[in-house]
């Protein structure tokens, strides 16, 4: 099966590794990745979370 193109905030927690309160949080704030509103759901693009990682990357941080 194909990765899905969306993820829903309980699954970014899980791959970033942060608590579903912290998606929340930088939602609200305006910190966080781009979301979308599908109905009553937030959704991320994977492609907005990767943006995102990597407009925030320590530029001091070795290249993987």
């Amino acid at each position: 099966m194909p990765e899905k193109e969306f993820v829903s905030p309980d699954e970014l927690a899980a791959y970033l590794d942060v608590p579903v309160r912290s998606i929340y949080a930088w939602r609200h704030q305006g910190n966080g990745p781009r979301g979308h509103k599908i109905g009553r759901h937030v959704r991320y693009r994977r492609a907005d979370v990767e943006a995102w990682l990597m407009a925030r990357a320590d530029p001091n941080s070795p290249a993987a």
